[in-house]
């Protein structure tokens, strides 16, 4: 399957293997990425775009909501690890993460809810925007994933060049309001000493999920078939090496659609708001 993140493949010229430019090469800051964004030429994923600066999820829901959903982010900070919001309901500002961001066009990719229906995936959500709506940014494991990789451990997607697998498990959330449902989790695989190293790096990193939430046996969580996500790309777990979870930015989206609000709006799997703050900012000392 062809890479999906904007990532060229590779192609052989006289015998020898060539590298074609990415959209991501030369991207160095949150500021530069919404640019590119923002200009409606790339609708892909974000990994590897300014690399050192957080990435996160977003969720929009109309302001009768909003309270409610901010107490879900209070609740589940694992899932939903919040790292700024609306300054007020119709504001697409949000200058805690970037002084220029406009959340109406600053995602590559949006898909948009009615009653809990996808019915749209669009790179710009103008034309949806309304007074009342309050747009959310939840951390992402974008961040964390980098310090794994400054360590040199392997993350099988990346090396695969497709998106992280996630999965639906039988681990509740805590309820608030009409927000309910299951927790959603991606997977990375590791033999045993390395799942280690990950657990040790990404606890510092409680504002962009934290510690994995299980490892191993994945029936114990829900998960039937390990080769078969919910969401994203199955990769391979080899037979030395252990699933280890992660609490998963997605699960707001299959808990929005649950509620089935009149109207919700999300990020595209994989196709994050970057911002204008370091991950260093968001480690824990």
């Amino acid at each position: 399957m062809a890479p999906q993140d904007g990532t060229a493949p590779r192609g052989a010229t006289n015998g020898e293997t060539v590298t074609i430019a990415r959209p991501q090469d030369g991207i160095r800051t949150g500021a530069e990425a919404r640019q590119l964004f923002r200009r409606g030429t790339y609708n892909g994923f974000t990994h590897g775009f300014a690399p050192g600066f957080v990435q996160a999820n977003l969720a929009v829901l109309p302001k009768d909501l909003a309270a409610d959903f901010l107490r879900f982010c209070q609740l589940n900070p694992k899932p939903c690890p919040l790292i700024g919001m609306s300054p007020a309901p119709g504001d697409p500002s949000m200058a805690e993460l970037g002084q220029d961001l406009d959340i109406r066009t600053d995602v590559p990719m949006y898909r948009v809810w009615r009653k809990g229906e996808l019915v749209a995936e669009v790179a710009d959500i103008r034309e949806f925007w309304r007074d009342d709506l309050v747009a959310f940014a939840l951390g992402c494991s974008f961040s964390f994933e980098e310090a794994l990789v400054e360590d040199g451990l392997e993350l099988r997607h990346q090396t695969c060049g497709v998106n992280v697998p996630m999965f639906r498990t039988n681990m509740a959330c805590h309820p608030s309001g009409p927000f309910h449902g299951p927790m959603v989790v991606s997977m990375r695989p590791f033999k045993p000493a390395d799942a280690i190293r990950a657990i040790q790096i990404t606890s510092r990193f409680p504002a962009v999920h934290g510690a994995p939430v299980h490892i191993g046996l994945p029936q114990a969580i829900g998960i039937a078939d390990i080769a078969r996500p919910d969401y994203g790309d199955a990769v391979e777990v080899r037979p030395d090496e252990l699933p280890v979870f992660w609490a998963c930015g997605v699960t707001p989206q299959a808990v929005i659609a649950a509620v089935a609000p009149e109207l919700a709006i999300t990020h595209a799997p994989g196709a994050m708001l970057v911002t204008d703050v370091r991950n260093s900012r968001l480690a824990a000392l």
